[in-house]
C-alpha cells in the first residue's frame, strides 16, 4: 500500500516527498537499549536503535544481486530505524528492475521512504519510472517525509557542474510519543572534497530548521578527520568516534559510514557490523531520546 505524504516547503532545499508503508508492521516490540532515568528529565529516556547501510544496489561484496541476503542482513542488525543508500527502484538490469525500496519494506514489514536522487523516464513506453537514492525504513509511525535538495555533481549528464538535487531524505518518527528526525544522506565520492564541503554546509542549513532530537546517518565518502566534515562535528556527535572500518565490507581501511545525533541525545553504543551482504560494513547505535512530542 502506498500513501501521499507532502510536507510544506521550506525554502529552496524542499522537494515533494512520496511515502511508501507497507501492509503489514511489525507486532514485536522493538529491542534496543534499556529505558533509565535521566536527572531533570520529567520522564524516562526512550531508546532507539537506528542503522546506516549503503547496500550497493543489493549486490554484495561478490557483486551478486541477491536482496534476501540485504535483508538478511538488515534485519540481523534488528534496528528500529534504518537509513539506506544506493537504493534502486526499477533502475537497471544490475538490480532485476525491481522496487528495491517496496521490497525491502515488505521483507522487514517495516515503513519506508524512498528519496530519489536520480529519477529518469522509463526505458519503454508505459513502464517505471528509473530511480535511484536514498531510504530510510522505520518500524515506528512516519509522521512526515521530505526529499530535500542538496549540492550535488550529476553522473548522468555530461560536464556537470554542482547544483541543488534532490536525495536528502528526511523522516520524522514517533518513537512512543518522543519525535525524532532521521536524515539520510549519501554525499559526494570524488578525491576534490568541495561538492561534499557544499554539502555538508546544505545539510546543516536543512537541520537548523527543524527542532527537538535528530539523527543524521549515511555514506559519508569521507573519514570523520577530513576537513570538509568539520562544520558538522560542532553540531552533530559521532556515535561511534572509535569504531572500526567500514569499507570496504571485506578487509576494510577506512570508516566512512556514519551514525551521528544532536547533543540531546544520549549515544549508549555503536558499532559496525561484519557482513559482506553489501561492499560496506552497516553501522548500528543503540541512543536514547529524552524529549516528549515535536
Amino acid at each position: 500500500m502506498k500513501l501521499i505524504s507532502r510536507r510544506p516547503a521550506r525554502g529552496s532545499h524542499a522537494a515533494a516527498a512520496v511515502l511508501a508503508v507497507t501492509a503489514v508492521l511489525a507486532s514485536a516490540a522493538p529491542v534496543s537499549a534499556a529505558t533509565t532515568d535521566v536527572p531533570g528529565a520529567k520522564a524516562p529516556a526512550v531508546p532507539l536503535r537506528v542503522a546506516t547501510y549503503n547496500i550497493h544496489a543489493g549486490a554484495g561484496e561478490d557483486n551478486v544481486f541477491d536482496l534476501d541476503r540485504t535483508a538478511a542482513a538488515i534485519r540481523d542488525l534488528n534496528a528500529d530505524v534504518i537509513g539506506l543508500q544506493e537504493v534502486d527502484v526499477h533502475w537497471s538490469s544490475r538490480s532485476n528492475f525491481v522496487d528495491e525500496a517496496e521490497e525491502l519494506a515488505d521483507k522487514l514489514d517495516m515503513k519506508v521512504f524512498f528519496a530519489p536522487i536520480y529519477d529518469n523516464d522509463p526505458a519503454t513506453e508505459g513502464g517505471d519510472r528509473q530511480q535511484y537514492g536514498v531510504a530510510v525504513l522505520s518500524r515506528y509511525p512516519v509522521l512526515e517525509a521530505e526529499n530535500h535538495d542538496i549540492t550535488r555533481l550529476s553522473t548522468q549528464t555530461p560536464n556537470p557542474v554542482p547544483a541543488p538535487a534532490p536525495g536528502f531524505a528526511e523522516v520524522t518518527v514517533n518513537v512512543n510519543g518522543s519525535h525524532v528526525h532521521v536524515y539520510s544522506t549519501h554525499l559526494d565520492y570524488r578525491a576534490n572534497p568541495s561538492v561534499r564541503s557544499a554539502q555538508v554546509t546544505d545539510m546543516l542549513n536543512v537541520l537548523a530548521e527543524d527542532s527537538g532530537p535528530k539523527v543524521l546517518v549515511g555514506d559519508f565518502n569521507a573519514e570523520a578527520s577530513a576537513p570538509e566534515l568539520a562544520p558538522l562535528w560542532q553540531e552533530l556527535q559521532d556515535a561511534a568516534p572509535n569504531g572500526g572500518k567500514t569499507y570496504p565490507a571485506v578487509n576494510p581501511f577506512k570508516r566512512i559510514d556514519f551514525v551521528t545525533a544532536s547533543p540531546d541525545i544520549t549515544v549508549v553504543s555503536a558499532q559496525d557490523v561484519a557482513t559482506d551482504a553489501s561492499d560496506h560494513r552497516p553501522v548500528v547505535a543503540d541512543l536514547e531520546l529524552h524529549q516528549r512530542g515535536a
